[in-house]
């Protein structure tokens, strides 16, 4: 049994199974100043402030692994100067502590492996088992097998609870997001586009087995917030969402499958504090 566990009050789970501890984050975004750059907006890089946290969290934690949950960079197709100079530099820097290092690249790590120490492995882009827990980006659909896990976790939409006041004035805060998850309807989704036909009379559950040997297991989906503070992120109360699962304002395959409960999901701040579900909050928003 792996056991799930949030840092507060950082964006960060430690992972425990047996002598395992196993440190996640997601959505570092190291870049992301060069494209603000380009509007005119100049914020110096935040790669020193992401390494001494990093450093932080593997001194108190002793972690014996770290995974790195997707967006790395920011750049998505090219990589840019400061990405050339930063992330080599940063996971030298960790490397030194933590031997095992893995990332499971998103949606804008393109070109990202010679940025990398050789020491550095890259996963596949559909996710990994740890235990009964599966974890992977959320800009692609996970692999089969993580379907047989309890729990899935991931990150990608880098979730942000908005509260706006009588006089219009609006904040935003980062949130972590625990949502029950119909995996019978995600199976379906994911055997679909996997080109399998589901008619009507056909089981999910049982037609993932006959062709992956994957008994359907999942019953709820975390979603990690950016560990990068400064980014932008998706206020998931806004009063728009809920009312078309297809639509864009939900982020990856897995949200627009209609098989995450997002309007009965729990919201928490990073201390840990329960704000209430992504329903309630909606009248904040």
């Amino acid at each position: 049994m792996t056991q799930i566990k949030p840092i507060r009050p950082y964006p960060a789970l430690l992972l425990r199974r047996n002598s395992e501890r196993v440190l996640v984050v997601a959505d570092l975004h190291m870049g992301w100043e060069v494209a603000l750059a380009e509007k005119g907006v100049h914020v110096p890089s935040q790669t020193s402030k992401i390494l001494n946290q990093m450093l932080q969290l593997i001194e108190s934690r002793k972690p014996t692994r770290l995974i790195f949950l997707g967006d790395v960079k920011h750049t998505i197709a090219r990589v840019e100067m400061e990405e050339w100079r930063d992330i080599p530099d940063f996971f030298e820097a960790l490397g030194r502590k933590v031997s095992d290092i893995q990332i499971v690249p998103g949606n804008h790590d393109g070109n990202l492996e010679p940025l990398l120490p050789e020491t550095v492995k890259i996963l596949p882009s559909t996710g990994v088992v740890l235990g009964n827990v599966g974890l992977f980006h959320g800009h692609a659909w996970p692999a089969p097998e993580l379907l047989g896990c309890r729990s899935l976790i991931t990150g990608h939409v880098h979730p942000m609870v908005a509260f706006r006041d009588p006089m219009g004035f609006r904040i935003t805060r980062q949130v972590w997001i625990k949502a029950e998850c119909n995996v019978v309807l995600l199976a379906k989704s994911l055997l679909e586009r996997l080109g399998i036909k589901v008619d009507a009379n056909a089981d999910p559950a049982t037609l993932l087995h006959d062709h992956f040997k994957v008994r359907l297991r999942t019953t709820q989906l975390f979603i990690m917030p950016s560990f990068n503070e400064f980014l932008g992120g998706q206020p998931i109360n806004q009063r728009s969402l809920g009312k078309d699962v297809r639509s864009r304002a939900f982020i990856g395959p897995i949200l627009r499958s209609g098989s995450i409960n997002i309007d009965d999901a729990e919201t928490y701040l990073l201390d840990g504090t329960f704000l209430g579900t992504v329903n309630q909050l909606k009248a904040l928003g």
